[in-house]
Order: C-alpha cells, then structure tokens, then sequence
C-alpha cells in the first residue's frame, strides 16, 4: 500500500485555525486536524490527538514525522495508521506536522516544527520530561535527525524505518529503533550497525527487526512500534 492510496483513502480536512500565532486552540479528546499561522512564514498544518480524560494536568507529548510523498494530510495518515494505534496507550498529547517541504532537516521544517512544538507546548499542559520524538520513514530519518541535533528537546527517540544521520559521534538520548528487515527502500544494515555503535558507548539503544514486510505497508509497523511502549514508560520512570 503506497502511501499517497493511505492519504486519498482518509482524506483531508482543515479545521478553524489556530487561535494566535503563538499558541493553539485546546481541543477536546480525539484527533482534530488543525492549521498553526507563522508570522513571516508559512501557515502549519498538523493533526493532533488529546488524550481521553485530558482536563488540563500534565500529559506526555509525542512528536510524529510523517513518510515522503504529498505532505498534504500526511500528518494525520501516519497518526491514524501508525502512531495513534501503537502509542495511544501513553495518554500523551501526539501532534503530528505536514511538511512544508522536503524533508525534516530543512530550514523551513526546522523553523516551522519548533514553533508548534512551543504553540503546542504553551496551550496544553505538558510533562517536559516525557517528550520523544517518532517517525516513519523519511519521518523515521527526521527522528534521527531531530533527536540528534535538539536531545535536550527530547526524552528519547524511536525511529521506525528511518536511515541514521551519517555520524553517532554527538548522540546522546535513549533510542528504539524498529526496522524491518525486508525493507526495500531504507534498508537495515546502516540502522543495525547504528544500535550497535551506541550500545558500546553505553547509551540505551535497543531494536526492534521485523521480517516479511516492505517499506510501504506502513500499517504493518503497528505491532513493532507498540513494542517501544514498556521501554518508553521505563525511561519516563527515570527521569
């Protein structure tokens, strides 16, 4: 299933935008698709999920990067198919961007995920402690990304599908990693060798390996993300 058949299958619809440039609008629980205007840049469209029973006390926050192809209602697609079936169950706030063009390490992501990070952050009431960061395939490279260059942002990371960033030379956060091994589009290899190089340097890196599904079927990777739960509610223990 390619993605771009995931997107027109779910569709894709904008709710009343956000109400000040700084901050989002609380919504009830559920998953609500949401815009986010930039002052100087362009407008932020994201899916959110808030939690069942969220009344205002601190939650943990989820940060899903969505795959390649058309990012239009991208967000959402990842976090219905993928994110929110294996990560519900943390009760956390998960906002999950469409990008504003190419992948998540460019300027204009960078500048644009940071300002919903802080909106986001500024409305609902969020554990600091309890922030990571997730995605899938180009989003799984995001994660890498991202955890990377902000560990100060995060609590951990798990990438699914997602190629390392070339160097592990300055990483320091706990990471999940889930991959299949049958993955013909980002292959395994770079992702083993990865885990391998920063469990000797004593980091928590664990992985998950998959067999028998391909890079597309995105829904496949429900069961191997929802592994990461157990080990993400035992690093929040610590911290």
């Amino acid at each position: 299933m390619k993605h771009a058949f995931v997107l027109a299958a779910i569709g894709f619809f904008v709710s009343a935008p956000a109400i000040a440039q700084d901050s989002v609008a609380v919504r009830s629980p559920g998953i609500h698709d949401e815009v986010l205007p930039q002052t100087g840049g362009p407008t932020i469209h994201y899916a959110i999920s808030v939690p069942k029973g969220y009344h205002g006390e601190p939650v943990p926050l989820i940060l899903a990067l969505h795959f390649g192809g058309d990012p239009q209602g991208a967000g959402r697609a990842m976090l219905q198919i993928l994110i929110q079936p294996a990560l519900g169950e943390l009760g956390a706030v998960i906002i999950a961007p469409d990008s504003l063009g190419g992948g998540w390490s460019t300027a204009v992501n960078e500048q644009g995920v940071k300002a919903l990070l802080a909106a986001v952050e500024k409305s609902y009431a969020i554990d600091q402690k309890k922030v990571i960061v997730t995605g899938f395939s180009m989003g799984g490279q995001g994660t890498w990304y991202w955890a990377d260059k902000y560990p100060e942002r995060f609590s951990a990371a798990v990438p699914v599908s997602g190629t390392p960033t070339p160097s592990a030379a300055t990483w320091r956060l706990p990471v999940f990693a889930v991959h299949s091994r049958d993955d013909q589009v980002q292959p395994i290899g770079p992702t083993e060798q990865r885990i391998g190089e920063l469990k000797t340097r004593g980091i928590n890196a664990q992985i998950v390996v998959l067999n028998g599904i391909e890079h597309f079927e995105t829904y496949k990777f429900v069961s191997g993300l929802r592994q990461a739960v157990p080990w993400i509610q035992q690093i929040w223990m610590t911290k």
